[in-house]
């Protein structure tokens, strides 16, 4: 695949995760247009391999690779790219309830702190989409 194909494949399977009815909730296009801005390529990079090559790859659905990516935010401490991904999670309707046990399985593997901050980012994602743990 060539890289214009590369990129419009990640481009589409980018869009998978957005959220169809508000654009105020933050979405990958978002940040890879902001991030582009300031350096000009990231949004090759970003749609080209990290959804062009990544997450278009078989074995895994959407709503696993984003379990999977918020456990690794939360493992590296990268509590700014949570309220990101969170938002994602719901949007390829992850439930609240996955996502917070999700947390919660993290505790003896990388620490209470971290699980603290992740649920604390949740808490505040969930209030902006007026969303209960069910």
């Amino acid at each position: 695949m060539d890289q214009k194909d590369l990129y419009a494949s990640g481009e589409a399977k980018m869009l998978e995760f957005s959220h169809p009815h508000d654009s105020s909730i933050p979405s990958f296009e978002q940040v890879s247009d902001q991030l582009n801005a300031l350096a000009p390529g990231m949004d090759h990079l970003i749609k080209g391999f990290v959804f062009g090559q990544i997450y278009t790859r078989e074995g895994l659905d959407n709503q696993q690779r984003i379990l999977i990516t918020l456990s690794s935010l939360v493992s590296l401490g990268a509590e700014k790219q949570l309220n990101l991904y969170i938002n994602n999670a719901l949007n390829v309707d992850v439930s609240p309830r996955q996502i917070i046990e999700t947390f919660v399985h993290l505790i003896p593997y990388i620490g209470f702190p971290r699980v603290l901050t992740a649920l604390t980012v949740t808490q505040e994602v969930f209030k902006q989409r007026s969303i209960t743990a069910e």
